[in-house]
């Protein structure tokens, strides 16, 4: 059974989260109209102060000690008293369907209890179907999902409470 970590990130180790944005942008290029830069590289440009703000933490994530992803949280809401919300989340293909981006889902929650947002892209069918699994088995069905156009896009979104004390037991790593 592989280890799955959900490590903070320190402020030296924002350029690898940086880097692994490539593979998130490259990933996203199929839903959205992102196109490569002249060096063959999509112009990264994370919003406006982005890491410097407080609210907002990135977390890095590993199996067996190797990189496998990361995630941030921010404050940027979209409902009324959101307290977090998912900026970026990715996981290497690698890693994908074994558990682990549940895994660091509910890793996320339990360090960070409070009153949360999830959304993604609804022409992101990956993103579509696993955030409609998780979101109900780590709340117990207690959650609230909406449609939304967000920057332009049609987007579902999931607004719910996370107590310090999971409703459910966290997902078993495969």
């Amino acid at each position: 059974m592989a280890t799955i970590e959900l490590q903070r990130a320190q402020r030296d180790e924002l350029e690898c989260i940086e880097n692994l944005m490539q593979f998130y942008l490259y990933d996203f290029s199929e839903w959205l109209p992102l196109k490569f830069g002249r060096h063959g590289l999509f112009n990264v440009q994370p919003k406006l102060n982005y890491w410097r703000k407080p609210s907002t933490q990135a977390f890095l994530i590993k199996v067996d000690g190797d990189l496998a992803g990361f995630v941030t949280v921010d404050d940027e809401a979209h409902c009324e008293g959101v307290e977090y919300n998912i900026g970026y989340f990715f996981v290497g293909r690698r890693y994908r369907g074994h558990g682990v981006a549940a895994y660091a889902v509910a890793a996320l929650l339990d360090q960070l209890p409070g009153h949360w947002q999830i959304f993604h892209l609804d022409a992101n069918l990956p993103a579509r179907a696993f955030w409609a699994k998780v979101i109900p088995q780590m709340t117990g069905g207690s959650f609230t999902c909406q449609q939304r156009s967000i920057d332009g896009y049609p987007c579902t979104l999931f607004e719910f409470q996370w107590a310090s004390a999971p409703t459910v037991d966290r997902p078993p790593a495969r």
